[in-house]
């Protein structure tokens, strides 16, 4: 497993999509979130946002890529967490989004040729801090979620229907209303494919 450190020397490998006005490090990646930012395409909603902070690096093997996260949500729908992405239309996001004071959206959304879903369970608003964790093994992807780092549930397994010959996987975070808050990444590591074959 290799520990992504989490100062400037990140850009050597890692790179900004839709790089945030602000953000630092302090033994921990800060982001500050812009408002009216997200990643969503059509379903439901109808509209097509690709404005979300995303920073990513590229592979072309199998991997698991796994972070831990620290959030600070003010608004509906402030969100942070994993991303994995071909283009603006074949991507996937695992993230907790903020509902309310009670509840939040523990999930992740595949975008299959410019068509979101969205799949959910709710818990507690004062959960503030997730590890989640995805595996690839060619188009199909293992998502999980961990409250330790240690002890890791399946969360969905899922297919990207898009060929690729290279994917980029990192960290994402932002406010899709007019808000902004902090989302903390606190540790990002790359490893071989935790995904048992069949």
């Amino acid at each position: 497993m290799r520990k992504i450190k989490l100062d400037k020397s990140i850009f050597n490998d890692f790179y900004w999509l839709n790089e945030p006005k602000k953000y630092y490090f302090e033994n921990e990646l800060v982001i500050e979130t812009e408002p009216q930012t997200d990643f969503w395409q059509r379903t439901h909603y109808s509209f097509e946002n690709d404005n979300g902070h995303a920073l990513l690096t590229n592979f072309s093997d199998d991997f698991s890529f796994s972070a831990k996260f620290k959030f600070e949500p003010q608004t509906k729908y402030d969100q942070c967490g994993i991303m994995v992405r071909i283009d603006s239309e074949n991507w996937i996001k695992i993230s907790t989004e903020y509902e309310n004071q009670e509840i939040s959206r523990l999930g992740s959304v595949v975008t299959n040729l410019g068509y979101s879903d969205w799949a959910t369970e709710d818990i507690g608003s004062e959960v503030n801090s997730l590890w989640y964790r995805v595996s690839k093994r060619g188009n199909d992807f293992l998502i999980e979620n961990s409250f330790d780092g240690s002890k890791w549930s399946q969360m969905r397994i899922t297919h990207l229907h898009q060929d690729f010959e290279e994917i980029k996987v990192g960290v994402y975070a932002c406010s899709p209303k007019n808000s902004s808050f902090k989302a903390k990444v606190v540790e990002m590591n790359i490893d071989d494919n935790h995904w048992e074959a069949k």
